[in-house]
Order: structure tokens, then sequence, then C-alpha cells
């Protein structure tokens, strides 16, 4: 893989980790001031998909990762597509 690639890559996945981020803001804004309704509703609802918990046990010491969740939403997609749209020349 030669760096133009990674470069590219490791920006596409700054900007979703940002978007996903912009997402959540998004979320809890939605939870916090809209009335129950069926479009709070909509918007707030999420899959949530886990994995791990992610062990790694050495003699001298052992770190343990997890468990790793991604909650999506379409308030998380919309922040993602944001956030891509904004960045695509920086991509």
């Amino acid at each position: 893989m030669n760096a133009a690639v990674r470069r590219y890559a490791g920006r596409l996945l700054l900007a979703m980790l940002m978007g996903f981020v912009l997402g959540a803001l998004l979320t809890e804004l939605a939870v916090q001031f809209m009335p129950e309704s069926s479009a709070r509703t909509f918007f707030t609802t999420s899959i949530s998909a886990a994995f791990g918990p992610l062990v790694l046990d050495l003699v001298a010491f052992g770190i343990t990762l997890g468990p790793l969740v991604l909650n999506l939403n379409f308030l998380s997609v919309l922040g993602a597509l944001v956030v891509l749209l904004a960045a695509r020349a920086w991509l």
C-alpha cells in the first residue's frame, strides 16, 4: 500500500469518526429537546452491535479491551454524511 492510499484511508477513517461523534451529539440533542413523538422515536432508535471483550494476557502484564459497541441510528449516519461532504476537498 503506498503512502497516498494510506493517507486517504486514514483521513477517511478520521472523517467518519468525527461524523459519528457529531451524530451522537445530534442524537443526544434530539432526545433532550424534541417532544415525545414518532419523529423522535425514528431519529433516536438505534441498532447496536457489540464485540468483545478482547483479552491479551501476557506473563508480565495483561490488558482487556471492550466490549466495543457500535450504536447506529439515523442521526449518526446523517452526521457522518455531513462531515464527509464537508471534508471531501480534504480527502
